[in-house]
């Protein structure tokens, strides 16, 4: 009764908007009581007139809106509504209300019969909302519908570019323009109309009139047992056969249930292609013209039974529910994806916000580290031109050194004399001894300076390794969180790069203290062969000559550049001098 109430309630719309004659959306009460009485006398039900005066006392004879009317439609007319009545008729009365003031039949290649077939067809497949409209799909549906019935091919380049034109306007029709899209013939070229007309009410009985199935067949008699031509059409409950395809003589019917059944019969009295249709109280054996129209029958009677026994309406039906179920389905997954698509364009935008800011910072850091490393630059070209310039007065005095030490070589040839050799080799000896003291104190210095070195070295590498591990923890965050320290993993970097560089650095003067170290190995091993081949000698002239003793010396150095070089005090503002330089240089970097 649900989808009974609902296509009555369409074409009653239809009728009461083709009464607002000034469409203000309301009607004369005068006219909604003649409106009410056809309605009443067509559905066969009780006419109260009484009742609509009681309903709308307070209204007096002004008009009535659609809203206003519909209380009273639903309580005293729709609420007592049987399917006792003829709906055809219902349905003729509403359209001759309606469609004279809607649309001009002169210029359509339909008849007025053929519109109002597709009038009912506009209010079985429009939408429930108002005012009534029919989308694309079920213009699309009715058109490719119709097209078969007429053995035409369907255009779906055709539709395609009309449905283009239809939603660039309002994407759905009202009734008068289906019926004037058909009429017009837009989508049957080449149709004459008597095909047209045919099309229209082979589809008018297959959606309206519930007709499945319709075609001759042979009937056996059940008095008789004679055999008789008769025209059968199938409805979702029943079976009517007919004398001719007219429908004026109608000769009984079929009724289905749950409970009858059809099954295929072998060939006798010398009919072909029987079937039986089974049903509580008698059966019925038809036949039918051939094989295929048989199965076909067949299929089609059990498909009506299988609907009985699930509760289900007619095929159609059922698909105009499912289509209605995709649309509203597509539209709440449509709905769905645009919000998706809605958060996801906020989403985007934060995260473009997020990536320009960290861009400005990167961009920030980057200028950060080009003033470091301009700096740094600035400072290791001063320690360079430092260094420089100590190497130079390093350079001269070493050379004043030289020369000195040559001279002093050039004075001590001049002795010829055995007694001058001797303390020449006494001196010698002393100096011997004197070198040797040095070189064990320059020995013990170097290997602290190399135990210092080692140590720095070792603190290096655990700070290194200390880095490594943070880097490593580092990456091993997420993605989001690798982007955002970025720049510290830069920074970190670059404190790795100035560490590797003070690494090779500490490593460089390792190598050089080494070096050092060997080269006082070596000048301990050369005084050490120098002081025993001395007091060889000693040992041999002892006893002969009395010694010269030199005369008293301040206390001397050892250095890299010869003996008596440099005092004590000298050599200790000097290698304080280097310790502060070697920690300004650590500082600096």
């Amino acid at each position: 009764m649900g989808l009974l109430r609902d296509e009555l309630l369409k074409s009653i719309w239809h009728a009461f908007t083709a009464l607002d004659v000034d469409q203000s959306g309301k009607v004369s009460k005068s006219q909604l009581k003649v409106l009410s009485h056809n309605l009443c006398t067509v559905m066969k039900i009780p006419h109260d007139p009484v009742a609509l005066e009681q309903h709308f006392k307070d209204d007096d004879e002004g008009p009535v809106s659609n809203q206003g009317y519909m209380p009273y439609l639903n309580r005293f007319i729709l609420d007592k509504v049987r399917d006792n009545f003829d709906l055809l008729e219902f349905n003729n009365v509403c359209w001759t209300l309606c469609f004279k003031k809607n649309i001009n039949m002169s210029h359509l290649l339909i008849s007025n019969d053929d519109a109002f077939k597709v009038w009912c067809i506009f209010n079985f497949l429009s939408e429930d909302r108002y005012p009534l409209v029919i989308i694309t799909e079920e213009i699309e549906y009715f058109l490719w519908k119709l097209m078969e019935a007429m053995g035409g091919i369907w255009n779906q380049e055709r539709f395609d570019d009309y449905k283009l034109m239809l939603n660039r306007k309002q994407q759905c029709l009202i009734a008068w323009e289906l019926i004037e899209l058909v009429g017009m013939g837009h989508f049957s070229k080449g149709m004459n109309r008597q095909t047209l007309s045919m099309g229209i009410s082979e589809v008018f009985q297959e959606l309206i009139l519930d007709v499945l199935r319709q075609g001759y067949m042979m009937k056996k008699g059940h008095k008789r047992k004679n055999w008789t031509e008769r025209w059968f059409v199938l409805g979702p409950n029943s079976m009517s056969y007919y004398v001719s395809e007219d429908l004026t003589d109608k000769k009984g019917d079929i009724l289905l249930d749950r409970n009858c059944c059809v099954e295929s019969l072998p060939d006798k009295e010398g009919k072909k292609c029987l079937f039986i249709v089974k049903c509580s109280d008698k059966s019925f054996e038809i036949s039918a013209s051939d094989k295929k129209r048989k199965q076909e029958w067949i299929q089609a009677i059990q498909t009506c039974i299988q609907l009985l026994r699930l509760g289900l309406p007619s095929p159609h039906r059922e698909a105009r529910l499912r289509r209605r179920e995709l649309r509203q389905k597509q539209q709440a997954e449509q709905g769905e994806l645009e919000e998706r698509m809605r958060l996801l364009q906020i989403a985007n935008e934060n995260k473009h916000r997020q990536l320009e800011s960290m861009r400005k910072k990167l961009e920030e850091a980057a200028a950060t580290a080009t003033l470091e490393e301009q700096r740094r630059k600035q400072t290791q070209t001063d320690l360079q031109d430092r260094y420089r310039t100590d190497l130079e007065r390093e350079k001269m005095v070493r050379q004043q050194m030289e020369e000195q030490v040559a001279q002093k070589s050039s004075e001590l040839e001049q002795y010829l004399q055995r007694v001058r050799e001797l303390e020449d080799m006494y001196h010698r000896l002393e100096d011997a001894l004197e070198d040797e003291r040095q070189a064990r104190q320059d020995e013990e210095i170097m290997r602290k300076l190399q135990t210092r070195l080692l140590e720095e070295e070792s603190a290096k590498r655990a700070e290194l390794e200390q880095i490594h591990l943070q880097q490593q923890r580092a990456i091993s965050q997420t993605q989001a969180e690798k982007q955002e320290l970025e720049s510290e993993r830069l920074a970190k970097e670059m404190a790795l790069q100035a560490a590797m560089l003070q690494l090779e650095r500490l490593e460089r003067e390792r190598h050089g203290a080494l070096e050092q170290y060997e080269e006082v190995r070596m000048k301990l091993e050369q005084a050490a062969n120098k002081t025993k081949s001395w007091k060889d000698k000693v040992a041999k002239h002892e006893g002969l000559v009395r010694l010269i003793q030199p005369g008293d010396k301040g206390p001397q150095r050892m250095t890299n550049w010869g003996p008596a070089a440099f005092t004590d005090t000298e050599l200790d503002l000097r290698k304080k001098s280097w310790q502060e330089r070697k920690n300004h240089n650590q500082s600096a970097q």
